[in-house]
């Protein structure tokens, strides 16, 4: 599991990498909510440009990030999805949940 994340101007942006399932989704879960605790985003988003597999364990991760975010009155998105994740996310229906944005470097 690697991830990279900056904060700019009250939003959080956090680049996954690699593949997300079930032997590193924990390892995701618990850094990705480190660091919202940590700065308290009003938004956060998870951009997923460097990642090449999601499976269900990686609706985990976003479902997991969007009920922190909501704890905190904040709002997450997804980035830079590639199509094997966006078709994971549109079958589960995440897609309806969370909306996207363009990649902001």
């Amino acid at each position: 599991m690697h991830l990279t994340s900056f904060l700019e101007n009250g939003r959080l942006t956090i680049a996954l990498e690699g593949e997300i399932d079930h032997h590193r989704a924990r390892s995701y879960i618990e850094s990705i909510a480190a660091k919202i605790d940590a700065y308290s985003p009003e938004e956060c988003i998870l951009d997923f440009s460097a990642v090449s597999f999601v499976d269900s364990s990686g609706i985990a991760v976003v479902i997991n990030s969007m009920r922190r975010m909501a704890q905190i009155e904040g709002e997450l998105f997804l980035a830079g999805l590639g199509e094997q994740p966006k078709r994971v996310f549109h079958t589960s229906g995440i897609d309806r949940l969370v909306h996207t944005k363009e990649v902001c470097r």
